[in-house]
């Protein structure tokens, strides 16, 4: 086994790109029309004032989020499952491996496979390719496998995974329906007394009645903390915890 990474380092991109650009683009109109409103002695300057700060400091928080504060926050989750290095994990929706390669560094037989459909819209240069580069960056392609798949319709056995993670992936699934298939599917594939960790901005609660009804143990919602906020306490993640019985 080769932790050692390459001379070039992993690169993970930004989530959502096109929203942080529209965050920050919002924030500096905020300041040209508060600039020009104090410039003619309008009194809506203090109005675009307060608008720039918001905006700005959303964006603050919004990258803040998807360089560090979510590394980080993973980082603890992982260490907290106590894995022992055989586990089969599966990350739903991997992207560039930001929580994939993390949880491979835990592993030394286990095999660690990422899903995706590899759309930019959801992350800055999301591509397979790129993936399969930060892998051997980061030491871990020897136990890194990649796939190209709809959440809805898993390309997996039944139980073939000891982990599922999901990491601000779940939620561009636009129809609810949609999104319970895919919570579904993640179930399937998940083995008696396997884990499940979903991290979102949104329908946390949606996520863990399904598993409920599915039949998962320990099912929890949690908050991560501002670390983990995409501008502001309005786009906090949660993360979604379950148990599939033995």
């Amino acid at each position: 086994m080769n932790d050692t990474p390459h001379n070039r380092p992993a690169s993970y991109g930004f989530d959502a790109p096109y929203a942080l650009i529209g965050i920050t683009g919002t924030g500096l109109a905020a300041v040209v029309l508060a600039v020009v409103a104090f410039a003619s002695g309008w009194p809506t300057g203090w109005f675009f004032s307060l608008l720039a700060l918001y905006f700005l400091a959303s964006a603050a928080s919004y990258a803040y989020a998807t360089r560090f504060g979510k590394f980080r926050v993973w980082a603890e989750e992982l260490e907290g499952l106590g894995l022992h290095g055989a586990e089969r994990v599966l990350d739903l929706g991997c992207g560039r491996g930001a929580v994939l390669l993390h949880v491979a560094k835990h592993l030394d037989t286990g095999r660690a496979t990422g899903v995706d459909l590899w759309r930019t819209q959801d992350q800055s240069g999301n591509a397979e390719a790129v993936t399969r580069s930060n892998a051997e960056a980061e030491g871990v392609s020897d136990r890194v496998d990649l796939a190209t798949g709809d959440l809805r319709a898993l390309p997996f056995e039944d139980a073939g995974f000891d982990l599922v993670v999901s990491s601000l992936a779940l939620h561009n699934i636009p129809a609810a329906e949609a999104r319970e298939r895919a919570i579904t599917e993640a179930y399937r594939v998940l083995a008696p007394g396997g884990r499940l960790l979903l991290a979102d901005i949104r329908h946390a609660s949606a996520y863990a009645a399904t598993l409920r009804r599915l039949g998962a143990e320990d099912v929890t919602v949690r908050g991560l903390g501002p670390r983990f906020w995409f501008g502001g306490p309005l786009y906090a993640t949660r993360m979604v915890s379950a148990h599939k019985p033995v």
